[in-house]
């Protein structure tokens, strides 16, 4: 963590929350600054009613600016942004201000959203994209995901299914290539999980999906492919995942067909979801010391049921 950007944040967060000429001396009304996050690809930081996000130093910001500016104009999908004359840099950093939303309670699983977020993925999928809206960069994370865990554990064997898995799936899946072009020019949020849903305004208001920084055009399937991933491998309950589901499709979500068996269209963005989860799994516990934990290596042992299928089929279709 960088102290002085944090404090910076802290500060942007407070004055724009408190739109008042601001002085050396704290505000005696506020509490200090909370850190919500702070990763290599960002730093989030509340202040009262404003959270501000300091974005990683090699952000495309003409990206971000398109992606800020659909929040604008998706209120009712998308967290919006707080207005900003211009945007401001935090040791060279571009960060954007957002109102505090309340999350998700991670303490009360029943209460989980399924519905709305199948809901509000629906409309998503369903909105007419705007003119200059970058690609999704949902497989470019899963990419980045299984460079970290090469990194991390080079030469393991450990390893092998979920590269293996990553091998079979197709180039699009991989980063290396576009979406089929079917399947491509739908908007999507590109990193969808229960974290990423707010009420607001806090703690009454409509459930909202946050964080844009993933936004863009892709396949709409890959917003349902996490909890797909979850599901299959025994991680997510069938009645939760079926909530979801249900209430995506009669909410005329266009990524799955209408009724009957989903899995031709989330095939290859569950698999990859899987293959992201196993080499986080690898790379975090590689750099923790420690060994994969229970969920983490139920994604991993997914993993290799994919790459044990894929070899059989292969087989299969080659004899």
């Amino acid at each position: 963590m960088t102290t002085a950007v944090v404090r910076a944040l802290g500060a942007l967060a407070h004055d724009t929350a408190h739109p008042h000429p601001r002085t050396e001396a704290p505000c005696p009304s506020c509490p200090a600054p909370a850190v919500l996050a702070d990763r290599a690809d960002g730093t989030v930081v509340r202040s009262g009613s404003v959270v501000a996000k300091a974005h990683a130093p090699d952000t495309d910001t003409a990206a971000l600016a398109a992606r800020t500016a659909l929040a604008s104009a998706l209120s009712g999908i998308l967290l919006p942004p707080v207005p900003q004359p211009a945007v401001p840099v935090v040791d060279g950093r571009p960060v954007t201000l957002w109102p505090h939303g309340e999350p998700v309670d991670p303490a009360d699983p029943d209460a989980a959203p399924w519905e709305e977020a199948g809901v509000l993925l629906a409309r998503l999928h369903r909105t007419a994209p705007p003119p200059a809206l970058p690609p999704m960069r949902g497989p470019a994370k899963a990419a980045l995901a299984v460079a970290r865990m090469c990194a991390a554990r080079p030469g393991d064997p450990a390893t092998a299914p979920v590269r293996e898995a990553w091998r079979r799936l197709p180039a699009w899946a991989r980063d290396e290539a576009p979406a089929p072009p079917h399947r491509s020019d739908f908007i999507c949020h590109g990193d969808l999980h229960l974290g990423q849903l707010v009420r607001h305004p806090a703690a009454h208001g409509r459930w909202l999906l946050i964080d844009v920084d993933d936004v863009g055009l892709g396949d709409p399937a890959w917003d349902l492919a996490r909890p797909a991933a979850w599901y299959a491998a025994g991680l997510l309950p069938p009645e939760v995942w079926l909530r979801f589901l249900d209430a995506y499709r009669a909410a005329g979500g266009p990524a799955v067909r209408a009724d009957g068996d989903p899995w031709p269209e989330l095939d290859v963005p569950a698999r990859a979801l899987t293959v992201q989860a196993a080499a986080l799994a690898f790379a975090k516990s590689a750099a923790e010391g420690r060994s994969p934990d229970e969920v983490e290596q139920t994604m991993i042992d997914a993993c290799a049921r994919i790459a044990s299928l894929l070899v059989e089929l292969a087989t299969e279709h080659s004899s």
